[in-house]
């Protein structure tokens, strides 16, 4: 096991909800947000940052998406889509205007230290509040789905519209240039931050963060056009995010906090019988209270690389663990590098 700690915190008050991603050269991205005092709040910021020795050391962390006045970045995610080109996908709210957006940049030379990104886009959902977290999935059929928490209404004078939340997805057909919202799924509060996941029998399967104490699901027959009821799991989470994708392999990775009450322990499992849910004892990737959001990204040769963040207000520590699929099976030992130099 190799480890780096170092506070990246610096003289920013908190920091952290970490995504990453890998360029088809080895370069790592990892984006995450922080400004003002806590999050929310009206200065929030996303910061990117890069490394060229697969996670050892990284670029001083640079704000990519800093709206001005009382307008809000936050909730970054990364991925890369067939084409090779790395999308920022972001969330814009203003408590003034009541405009709570999904927005993206794009960059296609994400190999170099320096990436070109296009002129921020927004997402347009036709509804009046849209925010999502986490990464796409392209089908089979070669629809792209973007997990989408919406509502009927623009809350006013608060950042969720919370018990109005649904889940639904975006939907593209056109390789992102157009998008269309599907679904609107119930869950118990907090319910959001989906994920999706592509089963083997062609249905999309959708898991939700809520605050009952375990995640909640829910099915689409006809790739995410319509959705059944949500419905409870037994997978235990303590209402936070949680991560799920499909490995090289053909099973399903999910990192998940197993405590129903806190944010206390992090770890990753692999499902042996790929598209069912019993995930086995999996492998400990942070056992320090005040753990949360993970976000994964499988490389060429097998490695998967995991992101989480720890204490944000205290330590403010991103944390990077490297580690394989078959050590999560045995449970064996792992490589884990927190926050080097400036991740």
């Amino acid at each position: 096991m190799q480890q780096h700690i170092i506070s990246t915190k610096e003289s920013r008050q908190w920091q952290g909800i970490p995504a990453i991603e890998r360029a088809r050269n080895g370069r790592l991205w990892c984006a995450f947000y922080s400004g003002g005092p806590k999050e929310p709040d009206p200065d929030n910021y996303i910061l990117l940052t890069t490394s060229t020795d697969d996670g050892v050391t990284w670029s001083p962390p640079a704000p990519i998406i800093a709206p001005p006045g009382t307008t809000r970045a936050y909730d970054p995610a990364l991925w890369h889509d067939l084409h090779g080109r790395l999308w920022l996908i972001y969330n814009l709210v203003d408590l003034t205007t009541r405009d709570f957006s999904v927005w993206a940049i794009t960059a296609d030379n994400a190999t170099g230290p320096t990436p070109r990104w296009s002129a921020p886009r927004r997402i347009e959902l036709g509804v009046p509040f849209a925010v999502r977290l986490n990464k796409p999935i392209v089908l089979s059929s070669g629809d792209w789905l973007l997990p989408v928490t919406w509502a009927r209404i623009a809350p006013e004078g608060t950042w969720f519209p919370r018990d109005q939340q649904l889940q639904g997805v975006a939907i593209s057909t056109d390789d992102g240039a157009h998008w269309k919202l599907y679904g609107a799924v119930e869950a118990p509060p907090w319910a959001l931050e989906n994920m999706l996941v592509e089963r083997r029998d062609g249905t999309v399967w959708m898991l939700i963060r809520t605050g009952s104490g375990v995640i909640w699901q829910s099915l689409s027959a006809d790739g995410g056009r319509s959705w059944a009821a949500g419905a409870p799991t037994s997978i235990v989470n303590p209402g936070t995010r949680f991560f799920i994708g499909r490995l090289a392999s053909g099973r399903l990775l999910l990192i998940n906090t197993p405590d129903p009450r806190q944010r206390k322990g992090l770890r990753a499992y692999v499902s042996e019988l790929q598209d069912d849910a019993a995930f086995g004892a999996g492998l400990e990737l942070d056992a320090r209270d005040r753990v949360s959001y993970p976000d994964a990204v499988q490389a060429s040769d097998g490695r998967i690389y995991a992101v989480h963040d720890c204490d944000r207000k205290g330590r403010g520590e991103i944390v990077l663990s490297v580690f394989t699929e078959e050590e999560v099976l045995a449970g064996r030992g792992f490589m884990q590098i927190r926050s080097a130099k400036s991740l």
